[in-house]
């Protein structure tokens, strides 16, 4: 059974459970380590189960049928993935897919377990709700973002971001992974980057990307 205590630290909603409904969720939960790139749900996989991540960084992304990928949400400590399980949530139609991007730890709730306590507890159902709307709402920022943003406004987006997840100035990215980050091209990915270069906002090298001038990358996302 898993450690109580480290559920209580995931879930807001575990103080208001009662002593049956803990152990069920507690017995019915599994702690997994995955490996850089290792997948966490595909797909195909309807009830992956409800995902917490302990430490550690998961992608959540689509992927077409010609193999295109584009991320919708990342996961990162203390988050909550529903998604995984969508065969407890009604009229989902997509399907995800999640993969380690570090090292990461995650407990696994039983999918049908989940269900049952918050068809029988509101508080747990009010914390599903909310976290699918909060992922749905990363979901439509990634369309508004295609659909509306230039790339170079884009690129200088995500460059900042993965600058915060790292914690460091250099992003050690190959081109080809940042495109399917954006759900864009390789070629694409590389003359955007080169445009930024020679504006002197990065410099671009075999060991990463260097960001030189972060307020001119935040000017490129007004």
């Amino acid at each position: 059974m898993v450690d109580k205590n480290l559920l209580s630290e995931l879930y807001p909603f575990w103080k208001e459970l009662t002593p049956p409904q803990e152990a069920e969720i507690a017995a019915n939960t599994v702690i997994r380590t995955f490996k850089p790139g290792e997948v966490v749900h595909g797909g195909g996989q309807e009830c992956t189960g409800v995902l917490g991540v302990i430490r550690g960084r998961l992608r959540t992304f689509m992927l077409s049928d010609e193999g295109k990928e584009i991320t919708l949400f990342r996961l990162v400590d203390g988050d909550t993935c529903m998604l995984s399980a969508s065969c407890m949530i009604r009229n989902i139609s997509f399907d995800v897919h999640v993969s380690a991007e570090i090292k990461t730890e995650v407990a696994i709730i039983n999918a049908a377990v989940y269900d049952k306590v918050a068809k029988r507890n509101p508080h747990v159902e009010s914390f599903m709700n909310e976290i699918i709307s909060m992922r749905f709402s990363e979901v439509m920022w990634v369309v508004e973002q295609v659909l509306f943003m230039k790339m170079d406004k884009r690129l200088s987006i995500f460059l900042l971001e993965q600058s915060a997840l790292d914690q460091s100035d250099t992003i050690v990215m190959t081109h080809e992974q940042i495109a399917s980050h954006l759900g864009t091209a390789r070629e694409v990915v590389s003359r955007v980057l080169k445009y930024l270069s020679n504006e002197g906002h990065i410099a671009v090298s075999r060991k990463g990307i260097k960001i030189l001038n972060r307020n001119g990358l935040l000017k490129m996302t007004g």
